[in-house]
């Protein structure tokens, strides 16, 4: 399955929505304006809150959490290098490799794709292809990916 996401370029806060490989909303993400550290809200087009992306601030690299029913089921952490991004993926036993600065990574299980993410170049926005290898992992997979991307973004500006 392939989600693409499209982050509008000027925005306050982040909101878009997350299509899937036939161009249809299938998510919508809300960041919020006023919180201590970063939060994203995954939400279906009914309005439900699928996942919580939560930033923990009082630590000293980025460490993020994706919950689903107010359940931690895993935590993105960036771990300290001198040359190219280092995530780790706490409680899933998930690998992140590639060139996380071109977004042009694989998070992967063992030997087993969990999702590979591309960026589309030559686009009004950052445009994102993921390209999901179980529905199973759709949810907690995208919100990896926004946490990554929400640590990027951060040290880009």
């Amino acid at each position: 399955m392939k989600l693409y996401i499209r982050q509008k370029v000027f925005s306050f806060r982040d909101k878009f929505y997350v299509k899937d490989e036939y161009g249809e909303d299938k998510y919508y993400v809300e960041g919020e304006l006023f919180s201590f550290g970063k939060k994203l809200h995954i939400y279906n087009l009914a309005g439900n809150e699928l996942a919580l992306v939560h930033q923990k601030v009082l630590s000293f690299m980025p460490k993020f959490t994706v919950e689903i029913n107010n359940t931690v089921i895993c935590e993105i952490v960036k771990k300290v290098t001198f040359f190219k991004p280092k995530y780790i993926v706490n409680g899933l036993g998930w690998d992140v490799e590639g060139d996380i600065f071109a977004h042009d990574y694989v998070i992967t299980s063992g030997n087993r794709s969990i999702v590979s993410i591309h960026k589309q170049w030559m686009t009004w926005g950052d445009t994102f292809e993921l390209d999901i290898d179980d529905n199973e992992n759709e949810i907690v997979a995208l919100g990896v990916v926004l946490a990554i991307d929400t640590v990027l973004d951060a040290n880009n500006n």
